[in-house]
């Protein structure tokens, strides 16, 4: 999928223009996502099992069996676990190991509630900030976005989806606010999403809507359409944990 509107190749001159430091704080983000600690690397592993439930609320994480499974040593995986105990994804039984601890739909909400809340307030920040070049980045960032969804390579959607979050994110200078948002979304399991098609054109064109909505000065575009992303998400996320059964015998809702 390499029409003239999918390009790989980047817009020059003013197209590709971004606010003063930005391009350093992108070149600086990209190492740090290239190069997580390896304990990283495998709590994310974890969370993604977990939010998906391929590991399921009262099962037990071996440490051996997973380190084997991963092809990495039992060290970095004691230490992903004891972020995730931390985080409340699990609980460490005296004697026994780690169990995964419960995940409900008021999780689940909260958590897509949480990001929402914080993405809009970026987004009117953006708003407040974003000029014609940076417009331009971002129709760029959403070709690239759609043309990785044409791939079917679920690796390049994630990180296309990130790249114009980031991207975004950056020119409302909003340093921790991005931040707490990037935390949040860590329980977001990206692949779940970025292997889902469907996920993809709402994701595509979530986004040119909201371009379109900095370029009118549109803010109640801005928002709604902001928040359909954080929505969907939390829709699409429930309905796939429905169908694993977790929540057939404890559910609090």
């Amino acid at each position: 999928m390499r029409s003239s509107a999918t390009s790989s190749e980047r817009p020059t001159g003013s197209e590709r223009r971004r606010p003063s430091g930005a391009d350093d704080a992108l070149v600086a983000g990209q190492r740090l996502r290239r190069r997580p600690q390896l304990s990283d690397e495998v709590a994310s592993h974890l969370r993604e099992q977990i939010m998906t439930a391929s590991t399921r609320p009262g099962e037990f994480i071996r440490m051996d069996d997973t380190a084997e499974r991963l092809g990495v040593s039992v060290t970095p995986v004691r230490e992903a676990l004891l972020t995730l105990r931390g985080e409340g994804m699990v609980n460490l039984a005296p004697h026994r190991g780690y169990v995964v601890a419960e995940l409900s739909r008021t999780d689940v909400e909260d958590l897509f509630w949480l990001q929402g809340e914080i993405a809009v307030k970026l987004a009117l920040r953006t708003a407040d900030a974003i000029t014609a070049d940076q417009i331009a980045d971002l129709e760029w960032h959403n070709q690239q976005l759609r043309a990785a969804l044409g791939t079917g390579d679920g690796t390049q959607v994630a990180d296309a989806e990130f790249e114009f979050h980031r991207v975004h994110n950056l020119i409302a200078s909003g340093g921790k606010l991005a931040w707490f948002l990037l935390s949040a979304t860590r329980y977001t399991p990206t692949q779940l999403y970025a292997t889902d098609p469907d996920w993809g054109s709402v994701a595509v064109d979530s986004h040119s809507r909201l371009i379109v909505a900095y370029r009118d000065g549109d803010r109640d575009q801005v928002v709604e359409q902001t928040r359909r992303q954080f929505t969907d998400g939390a829709a699409r996320l429930t309905r796939h944990l429905e169908s694993t059964g977790i929540w057939d015998v404890s559910d609090d809702t």
